[in-house]
């Protein structure tokens, strides 16, 4: 091979799948790690793919080795570190090289790069984990069109694919690819929040086994629920702890990890006025896990919270209309934000574009998002609760939401995502809600003013204003 077709930094698990996946899909790659041990145990393992890829031990030779115009792919950390490889990339290059980050960046700083870039820079979106990176990730892609268009064929192929159909595209302008996989992870936290109290109330509310709660979802995923999260969730809880022999859920610690993507998915929803209540109660979930000792200290003063269910009070059929009411919820709330984002930086985000990336690859794929595409072109800027397709499913497993949430609260079960998904489906669903007191209050310690319902008149005040 005289030229490579792409370089690639950084040979985590990330970017050594990705890597594999290009030179699989028949293009050279050149690869460089900044630990040259971790570059030549890569290569020396590659296999038959081996002949493709071209191990390098500078930026100089990586640069070298790859066919103008150059594209390279940053799979470093978020954070400075790109900022980092960046610098000392860019004075190796001609002007029209492109550099990629496709690590999880936060979009502002994906904007800030573009803005300061003196060369070609794209910010996009992988998600699918290690075995998507390998075999077929979601791409979502920001920065400028014609820049995207210029690798699109080699992003295109080495992602997952819906019926044949690419799970890679552009987003938009600037940070848009980076801010759609924000969003994609912050409902990727409340979904798996949601599928872990159902977990809880089989587990505490209904006394089931772990083999028992394992098939649950194993059935549920051949309905609606059809999706990679609940499949994967069905495989862990029958899956058999090698040390002790018994169930693996029974050894692990219920301290969730994370790494900031959902809570930036929160904090831009404050920043755009775009509520996303399961996406924050998901986080405020993980933080919670996180205190331990003052979880134990709490169940000490205040007794356990997690008890016993009546019998016939939850059925797993009403389960699972309640796990299928609050994804939608949560959906809608996603989708919602991502509407906000494009009208507020001016992006144009193609929404039924983003369902049908999301369709194959990505850790929240399921079978609704087909669905979802359909709805959101049909109408892009209309909720996707207020969708006619979705507003049957909504009406047909409300009910068991508002009931599963009952009874959980009832008996002490934290329930707070699918407890969040009935809080907003009441908002929303009330056209005159209690907001006018929150104004009157305002009106009354700051003057703010209110507007009338009869008049229409804004900027009015009450009694204690004179």
């Amino acid at each position: 091979m005289k030229h490579a077709d792409i370089g690639l930094i950084g040979l985590g698990t990330m970017g050594a799948a990705l890597a594999l996946n290009i030179a699989e899909k028949g293009f050279g790659i050149a690869v460089f790690n900044r630990t040259t041990s971790v570059t030549r145990v890569f290569f020396a393992s590659a296999g038959d793919l081996a002949q493709r890829i071209v191990p390098t031990e500078s930026l100089a030779d990586l640069v070298t080795a790859i066919a103008r115009p150059r594209t390279i792919i940053l799979m470093v950390p978020a954070g400075p570190v790109v900022d980092e490889q960046i610098a000392a990339l860019r004075p190796l290059l001609d002007a029209d090289d492109l550099i990629i980050d496709a690590g999880n960046a936060n979009f502002q700083d994906t904007v800030r790069r573009m803005k300061s870039a003196t060369g070609p820079f794209l910010g996009i979106g992988v998600s699918g984990g290690e075995e998507g990176a390998r075999h077929g990730p979601a791409i979502m892609g920001g920065g400028a069109r014609e820049h995207w268009d210029r690798v699109a064929p080699i992003l295109e192929a080495i992602s997952a694919k819906f019926e044949g159909e690419p799970c890679a595209t552009w987003m938009g302008p600037e940070g848009a690819g980076h801010f759609v996989k924000t969003v994609h992870n912050g409902i990727e936290y409340a979904d798996m929040q949601m599928i872990a109290e159902t977990y809880g109330i089989m587990r505490d509310g209904l006394g089931l086994s772990d083999d028992k709660i394992g098939k649950t979802f194993e059935a549920w995923n051949k309905g609606p629920l059809e999706s990679y999260l609940v499949e994967i969730s069905g495989i862990v809880a029958q899956s058999t702890d090698a040390a002790t022999g018994g169930p693996l859920l029974d050894v692990i610690v219920d301290s969730a990890g994370q790494k900031g993507t959902g809570r930036w998915t929160v904090i831009e929803a404050q920043h755009l006025a775009s509520p996303v209540p399961a996406i924050e109660a998901a986080v405020a979930a993980r933080n919670l896990s996180a205190r331990r000792t003052e979880r134990a200290e709490a169940e000490a003063l205040f007794g356990r919270g997690g008890g016993r269910l009546a019998d016939g009070a939850v059925t797993l059929q009403a389960l699972e209309q309640a796990l299928i009411a609050g994804k939608i919820m949560c959906y809608a709330q996603g989708f919602g934000m991502l509407a906000a984002a494009s009208a507020e930086f001016g992006w144009k985000i193609h929404l039924p574009d983003v369902a049908r990336v999301w369709r194959a690859g990505c850790i929240i794929r399921s079978r609704m998002l087909n669905d979802m595409a359909s709805a959101l072109e049909e109408n892009s800027a209309r909720n996707l609760l207020l969708a006619p397709a979705f507003t049957r499913m909504v009406k047909g497993t409300e009910g068991a939401l508002r009931s599963v949430v009952a009874n959980a609260v009832t008996a002490g079960i934290a329930v707070p995502a699918l407890g969040s998904g009935i809080a907003y489906f009441d908002t929303l669903r009330t056209a005159r809600g209690t907001a006018n007191m929150i104004q009157g209050q305002r009106d009354f310690f700051g003057l703010h003013g209110f507007e009338r319902m009869d008049t229409g008149a804004k900027g009015q005040h009450g009694p204690w204003a004179h």
